[in-house]
């Protein structure tokens, strides 16, 4: 009994290390990405805007989920000082959005939208895995994958309307 408790322990424990190494590379990944996103092309203070209202929506939107246990994150980065998921909330996700609105930058409304469903896509399937067979997330209260997916949709197209405004009324420029 006791040698089964201790694998299940250590079986525990090695899956734990594979998802923190799988944060990691996440993070290498997306900070190498960052930079020659942010300063690629021209304007980059719409970038920096849109990099910025992102990250701070996002860490608003999830520490509500989380303080209503909607949503639970019980392998994440700096556990002991967030309950939210910093590194999709603060760098994968804004990078995301500033990568979308630069490359719609000139689009048409059909087409803006038609991009972010299948840019979301990924999203989607990599967060329907991690629910499924990890500890980086896990899903309550009745939250399900479409909740997610009409998330990401409702809040970049929302980013994209906010930053098409302000260059329509030229206040970033």
């Amino acid at each position: 009994m006791k040698s089964i408790l201790n694998a299940e322990v250590d079986n525990l424990m090695e899956k734990n290390k594979m998802e923190k190494r799988f944060l990691k590379g996440l993070l290498i990944g997306n900070l190498l990405i960052l930079l020659p996103v942010l300063f690629r092309k021209p304007p980059i203070k719409d970038w920096i805007f849109v990099y910025l209202y992102n990250a701070v929506t996002n860490g608003l939107i999830d520490m509500l989920l989380t303080s209503y246990k909607v949503i639970r994150y019980p392998v994440r980065f700096l556990p002991n000082l967030f309950n939210i998921h910093i590194l999709f909330d603060f760098l994968i996700y804004p990078t995301f959005t500033v990568c979308y609105n630069q490359l719609t930058k000139k689009d048409k409304p059909f087409v803006v939208l038609y991009k972010l469903i299948l840019f979301t896509i990924p999203f989607l399937f990599i967060e329907i895995w991690a629910e499924r067979k990890t500890k980086l997330i896990k899903w309550k209260k009745g939250w399900k994958w479409y909740h997610t997916y009409f998330s990401i949709i409702l809040k970049s197209l929302l980013t994209r309307s906010i930053i098409e405004a302000l260059r329509k009324m030229k206040f970033l420029r």
